[in-house]
């Protein structure tokens, strides 16, 4: 059989030439049997696999390790007792005051049961019933002191009266105690290990307190005890992966949904099953390569599988509408798969090949957390290339499509071409080749361009909300938060300052001078609480020292006074310094984490520092839980703009190797700008920040959304190369792709929507975030590349003296790409006619 008859109406598959089409195909197709056994073998093997899939989360992977900050951190974090990754449990007696014998035995075994729990550095957890946890006092005879808990406390009124009265002694109210003497804290720093040496898990370590709360929830008269407040980054993380379980059901209701969506389209129930199936395929595939590679699923990746199965319904929705438009013309199932192939593959991989870009330009951003979210998403949308792709036009040239859903899609065609139905929205449409529609579009979106950009200039980096904002507002763990905040004057939002000298360096006057002057300094940022450190203690001790007559609440410049407190402080076990004396923190306790305040801190410490560094001493930043979120903001607000500059580089290669125009690219990516542009402009109006949640969506939403420019534009400049004019090869293109590319942006959009009622709210934000990019660029690629096209593109249509029809051309100028219909070609038989040309195209 010729190449000019390659893609004829062929009903008996003994008339197709299985020499024809080119390696891959034939490789493909000639080996169906083969390919559809290793597929069903890869596919028992990954899902075997996917039993020892784990999600967790790990406080180093949220970390930005090249930043010097977190090196500063990681490289003292042995000295610095609880200021990385640290839990906080409150413990209130609902009934009274904390002095009440029956609160304070419900207390000690709580204090206990968290002592032993896996994780936990034992040395440092501080509570009133730890000996870390002291009070000082100056007397006749001197200095004297000991444990907050009496050492012969037994629970007698006298021991409780000898706990009342250290409390007092110790100043711990407001930071172990709350401010109304109601309440109690144990703050629990963590290890990176449990005690087998394995990697923490929060999960575990979450679920533990959680029992522990419930255990005391109430007694046995039906009554609450004590009640819990549990914060901290690892009881967050497990009311993430709590939430995950919930999150299950979105994946069920998105499944449906593009299941309804793909069957309202078809009306074939066999062809919508593989859509799924193979879709489903591919997460397997995926998960279980993540096994396979040692890595696991976290909050934060917990969604991309999501993303992947909606990627994979919408790229199989154009393979199915392909062959069952074949079909209905009367060709074979399995010539059908293989013209589809031929038509789409190119296409299908170049705009798969975008979305992997997407992903992969987040492993720029020296975050762990993002790298295997950006490795786990592009593993996952390189197996589409092979599961919908390939897998799925095979698995089609074996089930087919019914016919009687060919023929009602042949139909629709038809009336649509006649301008009823939705050849109504294709007639409109066909309007923007137009000069005047053309004018006003694109003079509409530069409007809407200038005002999201000024929107966009508010756009703030990092946390925009009190608690923690990964999860509701009324949570459990942000009403334990509030509750926290309002009773204690420290909150567990510390931003460290580490000054670091030589051994015994912490000793000279100077340096504690220099450690008050900061330690005032960010005093006087807003949104300081207060501030800590070495100098606070040395000014108690001294002036203590002198029958604590206020005058020598000073640092003084005599050396030896000096020494003979610092003796004190390191025999007390002060937190303020090391054994070595060659690190002491300046601690400050921030009303909340939120970007303005972190970003303050920052200049202000940063700018103390910068003057009094100086070879005897070093002012470095940054540790505490704040620290490391201001270390965190500023990786982002480094990354976003290089992250989006590396996508919209590869995007463009991508459409470059795909159109072969530059002018075709500038069509194909303008609408991509403006969608990022009001995709950022929404963020501010949402109160949505940049952060580690939400960064990867915008460069997966400018990934995606190449796709509905790459299968619209390719078809029209295939019919403008055959000689057509604009508005026809326009025509033909959106009365087949341009139902095509709406599914496939309702199809994605139906897949993130139902995210908004997430429990978790940073999945919600990101679905109201990706909903709106997957509509928006569908729209502008419908409405924007006609326009765009109309003042770049008219040079694509060939020169010729005769106009395009199909008396004056040959007969492959009549078939396009996809074989769309217009007027004058509305029956199976012109259909036939015309299909020679495809393989020319």
């Amino acid at each position: 059989m010729s190449e000019r008859h390659m893609q004829q109406v062929i009903s008996d598959p003994k008339d197709f030439d299985d020499r024809s089409g080119n390696i891959v195909e034939r490789l493909i197709f000639n080996n169906r049997m083969a390919l559809v056994a290793v597929c069903v073998l890869l596919t028992a093997f990954f899902g075997f696999q996917m039993r020892g899939l784990v999600v967790n989360a790990s406080f180093d992977k949220m970390l930005p390790q090249g930043h010097p900050y977190i090196q500063n951190y990681v490289e003292n974090r042995g000295e610095l007792r609880g200021l990385g990754d640290s839990v906080r449990v409150v413990v209130e007696n609902p009934k009274g005051d904390i002095f009440d014998p029956a609160f304070l035995a419900t207390f000690a075994r709580i204090n206990d049961e968290i002592l032993v729990l896996p994780g936990v550095d034992r040395a440092w957890m501080k509570s009133i019933f730890t000996p870390v946890v002291r009070w000082i006092e100056v007397t006749e005879e001197g200095f004297k002191g000991g444990p907050v808990l009496p050492t012969d406390y037994n629970g007698s009124a006298k021991s409780i009266e000898d706990l009342r009265i250290n409390v007092g002694r110790a100043g711990v109210t407001g930071s172990i105690v709350s401010n109304d003497l109601h309440s109690s804290m144990i703050v629990v720093p963590l290890m990176p290990t449990d005690g087998a040496g394995n990697s923490l898990d929060y999960h575990t370590l979450s679920t533990a307190l959680e029992n522990i709360r419930a255990k005391y929830a109430t007694d046995a008269s039906g009554e609450a005890p004590v009640r819990m407040y549990i914060i901290g980054f690892a009881k967050m993380t497990g009311d993430l992966i709590d939430g995950l379980e919930k999150v299950m059901n979105f994946f069920l209701l998105a499944a449906a949904v593009a299941a309804f969506i793909i069957y309202l389209f078809t009306r074939c129930v066999r062809s919508t099953v593989l859509v799924l199936v193979c879709s489903l395929v591919a997460v397997v595939w995926q998960l279980g390569s993540l096994v396979v590679l040692g890595l696991g699923l976290d909050p934060f990746s917990i969604l991309v599988p999501f993303l992947v199965f909606a990627i994979g319904v919408s790229h199989g929705a154009q393979k199915m509408n392909g062959i069952m438009q074949d079909v209905g013309r009367g060709t074979h199932k399995l010539v059908a798969a293989r013209y589809t192939f031929r038509r789409l593959f190119i296409a299908g991989v170049t705009a798969l090949l975008a979305d992997v870009v997407g992903f992969a330009v987040l492993m720029i951003i020296d975050i762990p957390v993002i790298r295997e979210l950006a490795m786990t998403a592009s593993l996952g949308v390189g197996v589409l290339i092979f599961t919908n792709l390939i897998l799925l036009p095979v698995l089609l040239s074996y089930v087919g499509v019914s016919p009687a859903a060919a023929r009602r899609s042949l139909a629709e065609e038809t009336e649509e071409v006649k301008g009823r139905g939705l050849g109504k929205v294709w007639l409109l449409l066909d309007h923007f080749t137009e000069r005047r529609w053309a004018t006003a579009a694109i003079v509409v979106s530069i409007a809407m361009a200038v005002g999201g950009y000024y929107v966009a200039l508010d756009l703030k980096v990092g946390d925009l909300d009190a608690g923690a904002p990964e999860l509701r507002p009324d949570s459990r763990y942000n009403r334990d938060n509030a509750f926290i905040t309002s009773n204690y004057q420290i909150s567990s939002d510390v931003f460290a300052v580490m000054v670091k000298t030589a051994p015994e360096g912490c000793r000279d006057w100077q340096t504690i001078t220099e450690i008050d002057r900061l330690s005032a300094t960010l005093e006087q940022v807003p949104g300081v609480q207060r501030a800590s450190s070495l100098a606070d203690t040395m000014r108690a001790y001294i002036g203590g020292s002198s029958e604590g007559n206020p005058k020598w609440l000073t640092i003084p410049d005599n050396q030896s006074i000096v020494d003979g407190q610092i003796n004190n402080a390191l025999s007390w076990n002060s937190e303020f310094l090391n054994t070595m004396c060659s690190l002491s923190p300046v601690l400050a306790y921030l009303t909340d984490h939120k970007a303005e305040t972190l970003n303050e801190v920052v200049k202000v410490a940063s700018e103390f520092a910068e003057k009094h560094d100086n070879g005897e001493r070093k002012f470095l930043l940054a540790a505490g839980s704040s620290g490391i979120d201001a270390a965190t903001n500023i990786v982002v607000a480094e990354a976003n703009r290089t992250m989006l500059i590396y996508v919209y580089a590869s995007v463009i290669v991508l459409c470059a190797i795909a159109f072969r125009s530059w002018r075709a690219v500038v069509v194909a990516v303008l609408p991509l700008i403006l969608t990022s542009i009001l995709a950022e402009a929404l963020m501010v109006k949402l109160g949505i920040g940049v952060k580690v949640a939400t960064l990867p969506v915008v460069a997966l939403g400018v990934g995606i959304g190449v796709d509905y420019a790459l299968y619209l534009l390719s078809v029209q400049l295939a019919q403008q190369r055959l000689g057509f004019s604009l508005g026809q090869a326009y025509q033909r293109a959106v009365a087949f792709t341009g139902k095509v590319v709406a599914l496939v942006g309702v199809t994605l959009a139906a897949g993130v929507v139902t995210w908004v009622w997430s429990p978790i709210k940073f999945q919600a934000d990101m679905g109201i975030l990706l909903t709106f990019m997957f509509l928006w660029n569908m729209l502008g690629a419908l409405i924007l590349i006609p326009a765009l096209s109309h003042f770049l593109l008219q040079g694509e249509t060939r020169r010729s003296s005769t106009k395009p029809d199909e008396a004056t051309l040959p007969e492959e100028a009549l078939a396009d790409t996809c074989a769309a219909p217009r007027k004058g070609v509305e029956t199976p038989d012109a259909y036939a006619r015309s299909e020679p040309a495809l393989a020319k195209t």
